[in-house]
């Protein structure tokens, strides 16, 4: 590996470890380190690599994949995910184990979640390198494992709960986001059963825990919110009122009858 990349490489852990992390500075060196990884053929390597170089490239990944999600960019963190099933499938018995191997392998399936891809779920869970009975002892596998029965179970409510109990910060944005789904899908339930619920008891059945979060959400919403009487308002369509067409259809029943006739 160059004296370059590997300045590049100490740069990136500096800024990406700095508390708080320098997320521009180290979107901007992971995109040099690519360039130098793909020169270097460390990227995807193939045929004699050195081994040492390799877990630093694996590393270099790794590193892009947190910085994806804590950027909110999950097409950054589905390529940075592929890149790196290279060094965890391939290179697994040459290269020490990587602590960020798992915890980055359950961000994905909880990504899989938040796409609603239950069956790619579930096949990416069965293709994992730990035996089933041992996913339950792994935090960073089984809580997407739980996400997924509480989300088919219905029990939002867990799924809230399970933000505070998130294994690493970067799975907390996932969760948010299996949320926000499901907030507009109760929301869709509430609009249907009830014209009008106290803001106590929308706030509560939302999972928001202060008001102004609610009231923003109901004005994206078009929900109408009265602030003095404590309630919300669901905004429903009207129902269209349809003419009915009567000459019309006095014409077309006459001329109906004397075909009728005719034909009798």
């Amino acid at each position: 590996m160059s004296v370059n990349l590997k300045s590049l490489y100490e740069d990136l852990q500096r800024s990406f470890y700095a508390q708080p992390s320098d997320l521009k500075k180290s979107g901007a060196l992971l995109s040099q380190l690519k360039i130098g990884l793909i020169e270097a053929g460390l990227l995807l390597p193939q045929g004699d690599v050195n081994f040492t170089d390799l877990a630093v490239a694996r590393d270099i990944l790794e590193i892009g994949a947190f910085w994806s999600i804590r950027s909110q960019d999950i097409p950054s963190f589905d390529r940075y995910f592929s890149q790196l099933l290279t060094f965890y499938t391939d290179y697994a018995s040459v290269l020490p184990p990587s602590k960020r191997e798992y915890p980055i392998r359950g961000l994905n399936l909880i990504r899989l979640l938040t796409q609603n891809r239950i069956a790619d779920f579930h096949t990416t869970l069965e293709s994992l390198p730990i035996p089933a009975d041992e996913i339950a002892d792994n935090p960073y596998i089984s809580h997407p494992v739980n996400l997924e029965r509480w989300l088919m179970e219905g029990s939002y409510s867990k799924v809230w709960n399970a933000r505070e109990e998130a294994p690493a910060e970067e799975y907390k944005f996932f969760v948010d986001s299996l949320m926000g789904t499901i907030r507009n899908e109760i929301a869709s339930c509430e609009e249907a059963a009830y014209e009008s619920l106290p803001l106590k008891d929308a706030a509560t059945l939302l999972f928001f825990t202060n008001q102004s979060d609610l009231l923003k959400f109901a004005q994206q919403r078009g929900w109408q919110v009265n602030l003095s009487a404590g309630s919300i308002s669901f905004a429903r369509k009207s129902e269209e009122k349809m003419e009915i067409p009567k000459q019309k259809l006095i014409a077309a029943s006459l001329s109906y009858a004397r075909e009728l006739e005719q034909i009798v």
